[in-house]
């Protein structure tokens, strides 16, 4: 962003500078120079930046709308574990009524 608007400064300053005069090739070589290494830097444009944020934006709504929708699910699936969840744990504790032991 910052090198897209010094770019911006760079090209202004250029053309007002050149604007009455014979270098106008000068103006577009230089802007030519200029763009070829914004390039070779691998930065996006502003339209693609913004493109990303509103993909960006659609992905956290649908993010928070999963999530949503996973504790609705966890919240109705809660009281049907409830009681298998309680039998295997009463399975699992032993008995002490039940429990004998053998003495040598």
């Amino acid at each position: 962003m910052i090198a897209k608007q010094l770019f911006e400064e760079a090209a202004s300053k250029i053309s007002e500078t050149l604007a009455n005069s014979p270098a106008k090739d000068f103006e577009k070589n230089a802007k030519a120079m200029l763009g070829s290494a914004f390039n070779k830097m691998d930065l996006v444009t502003r339209e693609e930046y913004d493109i990303q944020q509103q993909i960006l934006i659609k992905t956290r709504v649908k993010l928070t709308e999963l999530e949503a929708r996973i504790a609705q699910l966890e919240a109705q699936l809660a009281p049907q574990a409830s009681p298998a969840e309680t039998s295997e744990a009463q399975a699992a504790e032993p008995n002490p009524e039940k429990t004998t032991t053998k003495r040598k």
